[in-house]
């Protein structure tokens, strides 16, 4: 089941320099955690950031689709989409509608992540989700499946004529919603990098790769990132894909920059009062710009060409501006 995606203009359009996404949350406590986001994104807008994403955790932050049709109103230029939305948690026809919508009311600027959920509880990382949602927790093997299923469907959906589709997991009958904005599609984002299963996925139906750290996304290192792309690199060869075609990214737990290192000392301690636990000992990444640059550079040797950097602090601009001021020109600069 092949969705045989060829170069998707918006990644033709960055995929020679190095660019950067901004994903935020609002602080825990804040009464207008939306209005704190959706700011976040017209700060993001105005300041250069190629994408806006958001998590997809609708039990307990807020739902993403609602607020990518805010900020499709108070923006201009910025992709908005998840990173990544969680294909079970809705059904493919809602998919498809939210999607086109939201694309129409940004005149094109819908990103489609997807992925196929995972069990946080299983790392001791929270709650299961699917718990929390009353939803069924299938075996990876069965969401994978299904997954590639909801991918066929969307786009089928999405097609001129009433769709009809019997899966194992979806069917439609004589259904369609209205096509997107965009033609072609919103690029697809695909998370996780399994190697048998997700990262062949990619090969045929995505347009973005995106890794992370931790057990969702097995990549802590450049050396890890650099052996995913040799793996996603064999699968696009054995399916035909152009394995450039498909752009490569990273996701950051937390992100946090500030001037000088008395500053970023000063930043941490404000967070973490009582100092890093295990986690973020080891996932946030922090510094001045200088050293945010090396960091970096170290994944875009290793292949990496879109970073996600998320920030757990809606109003933290500070690195908001620093991203952009100093960190992306001084990277790209390295490059040439």
């Amino acid at each position: 089941m092949e969705r045989q995606p060829t170069l998707h203009p918006w990644v033709e359009s960055i995929r020679e320099q190095v660019t950067f996404g901004l994903q935020v949350i609002a602080k825990v406590g804040e009464p207008q955690p939306g209005k704190k986001i959706v700011a976040a994104a017209r700060r993001a807008d105005s300041l250069g950031f190629v994408a806006m994403y958001m998590g997809d955790h609708p039990a307990w932050a807020p739902e993403p689709w609602v607020h990518f049709a805010a900020m499709a109103m108070v923006t201009s230029r910025i992709r908005l989409g998840p990173m990544v939305a969680a294909s079970p948690y809705r059904t493919p026809l809602m998919t498809a509608r939210l999607v086109s919508d939201v694309d129409h009311l940004s005149e094109g600027r819908v990103l489609l992540g997807l992925g196929i959920g995972w069990n946080a509880a299983e790392y001791g990382l929270g709650t299961n989700e699917f718990d929390r949602m009353g939803l069924d927790y299938a075996s990876t093997k069965e969401r994978q499946e299904a997954l590639e299923e909801a991918i066929v469907l969307i786009h089928g959906l999405w097609s001129d004529q009433p769709f009809n589709f019997a899966g194992r997991y979806y069917r439609a009958t004589d259904a369609r919603v209205p096509p997107p904005y965009q033609n072609p599609a919103p690029p697809l984002i695909l998370a996780g990098g399994g190697e048998k299963v997700t990262l062949k996925q990619v090969a045929t139906l995505a347009d973005v790769a995106n890794f992370g750290p931790g057990p969702a996304g097995e990549v802590d290192s450049p050396e890890r990132a650099r052996h995913k792309h040799e793996v996603l690199r064999s699968h696009c060869k054995a399916t035909g894909r152009d394995y450039d075609d498909v752009l490569r990214s990273l996701f950051n737990h937390w992100v946090m920059i500030a001037p000088t290192e008395p500053e970023v000392r000063a930043k941490i301690q404000r967070y973490f009062p009582s100092g890093l636990d295990e986690f973020w000992g080891k996932y946030l990444v922090a510094g001045t710009p200088e050293q945010i640059v090396d960091v970096f550079l170290s994944y875009v040797d290793a292949g990496i060409q879109h970073f996600v950097c998320q920030v757990l602090d809606a109003e933290d601009f500070e690195t908001f501006e620093l991203i952009m001021s100093d960190v992306t020109p001084a990277l790209n600069a390295k490059l040439t």
